[in-house]
């Protein structure tokens, strides 16, 4: 087990930050953690890197305690953290080679992890003049440079462009193949393009944790559609599958369905057998950002 975590919990004073999490991760997997903000996600990753100790409850990397073996996870662990402390006096490639000292990794792993993030053309100049999206680039070329077992990444696509997404959700899902990689992001779309599995906290508790085929293989049918009036929610309720009737604004009504069957077919039919005019019909998907604001709203 790459990652396992046991009825882990933990306090600031009286607060309850964690709340008897348990969790574990395989080798290999990419797992994105979401949250509210104040959810504990921050105090999580800290204490798988190390940083700060759990109240009650164990966290293993690697069969590693995080609290007893705290050297043997750091050597395993790549950390990027989300407010990446960098030396903006420092050029790249010197910071990249200060760095590699503490690891006691040689100049060519330098070189490897420059080209890995994408860092060759801006490699000679100094930390400050980069962009944020390649200071971003930095942090993660540091956070490779041990080669590490397991990566730690925390809103590790800040700042980047569009171009750049592409190249580091790239890059992410290719270092999957070989490492464990867990990943916080507010980024929905980031988790949907790059991870194997999600994990949703909210007030120090999981609230979900499913892969991501199994979310899309359990999402419910929402079909939006417009009449030319007003509809009784109970005379919508007759549909064959119907499982919510929600009206959204005016004469626009959210309808949920408990089946795979495209059930637009059978609302067009329902409002001509009953004289009323469809103005649109759109079919919507339950996707992982309405899952979340579900599942964090309470």
């Amino acid at each position: 087990m790459s990652i396992e975590v046991n009825h882990l919990t933990k306090f600031y004073g009286d607060q309850k930050a964690l709340n008897a999490i348990s969790f574990k991760i395989n080798k290999g997997e990419i797992v994105g953690f979401l949250g509210p903000n104040g959810a504990g996600k921050s105090t999580m990753i800290k204490i798988l890197t190390t940083y700060i100790d759990a109240s009650e409850g164990v966290a293993k990397v690697n069969d590693f305690d995080v609290h007893k073996n705290a050297l043997d996870v750091q050597k395993l662990v790549g950390y990027l953290p989300e407010h990446n402390p960098l030396y903006l006096d420092m050029y790249v490639k010197e910071y990249l080679a200060f760095n590699a000292n503490v690891y006691k990794v040689g100049k060519t792993r330098i070189d490897e992890v420059i080209e890995l993030t994408g860092l060759t053309p801006e490699a000679h100049k100094k930390i400050g003049q980069l962009s944020k999206g390649y200071r971003q680039r930095v942090g993660l070329a540091t956070a490779l440079l041990h080669d590490p077992e397991v990566l730690i990444l925390d809103e590790p696509t800040t700042g980047l462009d569009p171009n750049q997404l592409v190249d580091i959700r790239n890059l992410i899902k290719s270092l999957g193949k070989e490492k464990t990689v867990f990943l916080s992001t507010h980024i929905m779309q980031e988790v949907e393009a790059i991870c194997d599995r999600v994990i949703i906290i909210n007030k120090g508790q999981i609230v979900a944790d499913k892969k991501l085929s199994e979310l899309k293989a359990d999402q419910e049918q929402i079909i939006e559609v417009e009449f030319d009036y007003r509809v009784e929610d109970a005379f919508l309720n007759r549909l064959k599958h119907i499982q919510t009737v929600k009206n959204t604004h005016d004469f626009i009504y959210e309808l949920t369905f408990s089946t795979k069957e495209d059930m637009r077919p059978s609302v067009f039919d329902f409002a001509h057998d009953n004289g009323l005019k469809i103005l649109q019909l759109n079919q919507k998907n339950k996707n992982l950002e309405s899952l979340f604001r579900e599942l964090t709203a309470k």
